[in-house]
């Protein structure tokens, strides 16, 4: 098995990871394995953060490495938290702390005007000083409900209405949602490209 290193410290992202590569000949290892330094995301989008972190693991590990910058993008809040999703409550945000902040923005929208989607932009690269790094890009589009429900994922799974499914992000099964979340399908296009390039 050909090891990669995830450029991330976030359990849940590993654990999706883990996941969605597990039979395709790819041991995925967070980078705090190896005692790597957080990137400091300067990047003003998704990719150019992806491009930092993926960059930084690889510098420090040797090894091929991926980097995943998502987040969630609300129609009524011009596109907010975006790429400050994890962040968004401030320096010491938490997954609670984010989605309370998140209710509170939205306080006086109508059900109606809470349209949101998540993002996700997936980066590999075969060594720090890649010219070309493989880009992949996935969307879930769904809604902010007035309420968490579920316990299931991470970050603001459980805000996020999958309305084909009746119910919200943190209420699916693991399985079904890494089919058709944003990480899902960036995952799917990543794994195509890896497979035509023979990586």
């Amino acid at each position: 098995m050909q090891k990669i290193v995830l450029a991330s410290g976030n359990v849940g992202k590993l654990k999706e990871f883990q996941q969605l590569l597990s039979g395709c000949g790819f041991d995925v290892v967070p980078q705090s394995d190896f005692n790597v330094p957080e990137a400091e995301e300067t990047g003003l989008t998704f990719v150019e953060n992806a491009i930092i972190k993926a960059r930084n693991a690889a510098q420090y590990t040797g090894l091929p490495a991926i980097a995943d910058d998502s987040g969630l993008e609300v129609a009524a809040l011009n596109g907010q938290p975006g790429i400050y999703s994890a962040r968004f409550s401030g320096p010491n945000a938490t997954d609670e702390t984010n989605n309370t902040k998140l209710l509170s923005e939205l306080t006086n929208i109508p059900k109606h005007q809470r349209l949101a989607h998540y993002q996700c932009l997936l980066v590999f690269i075969r060594h720090a000083t890649d010219s070309t790094p493989i880009i992949c890009q996935g969307r879930w589009d769904g809604a902010i409900l007035l309420e968490a429900r579920g316990v299931g994922g991470f970050g603001y799974d459980p805000l996020f209405w999958v309305a084909d499914y009746s119910c919200s992000a943190a209420e699916m099964e693991p399985a079904i949602k890494n089919t058709i979340s944003h990480r899902g399908r960036a995952m799917a296009a990543l794994l195509d490209q890896l497979k035509a390039h023979s990586v």
